[in-house]
């Protein structure tokens, strides 16, 4: 997965997922990343190939500032993965070519995050069960479980 920053001020890329049947994270916002293949050298070669095949960012060249720990989600209804997120710089937000994974995509600022009631406890239906959690209410969406759990401490090293 790659959690990527550029400009200054600096933005954040997110994505929200295509519908996919079998999908269980359809539709929900993201960072741009995917699964492992034979060809990758590493996770690391994971994360950047899969953001230029999703969103059309070459990260070849970008400087990898951290690799987070890895996360697994915490609800027995999904499948038993671990993530584990690279943090790019990119000197400026760049544009943008979306694959069929990707229903969207936004160079968002880290201010956004930060702005008063964004970020609190939600609730909403979800595969026939009521989900409470923590995320952010963005005017595109609510970002919430994994990618929250990536980007609150992220955000909260960024204010130190």
């Amino acid at each position: 997965m790659a959690v990527i920053l550029a400009g200054q001020p600096e933005s954040l890329l997110l994505i929200r997922r295509a519908e996919r049947d079998g999908d269980r994270w359809s539709g929900q916002l993201a960072f741009p990343g995917g699964r492992w293949s034979p060809g990758d050298r590493d996770l690391e070669a994971t994360a950047r190939r899969e953001t230029f095949e999703e969103v059309g960012v070459d990260l070849s060249a970008a400087a990898c500032l951290a690799v987070l720990a890895d996360l697994a989600p915490r609800t027995p209804v999904l499948p038993p993965i671990l993530v584990r997120p690279f943090v790019y710089a990119l000197p400026a937000p760049v544009p943008l070519t979306l694959n069929d994974e990707v229903a969207a995509a936004w160079w968002t600022p880290l201010a956004a995050f930060r702005r008063p009631g964004i970020y609190g406890p939600i609730e909403f239906p979800r595969y026939g069960t009521l989900v409470r959690s923590y995320g952010y209410q963005l005017e595109f969406g609510t970002l919430w479980g994994m990618t929250e759990r990536i980007l609150t401490p992220l955000l909260a090293s960024a204010k130190t």
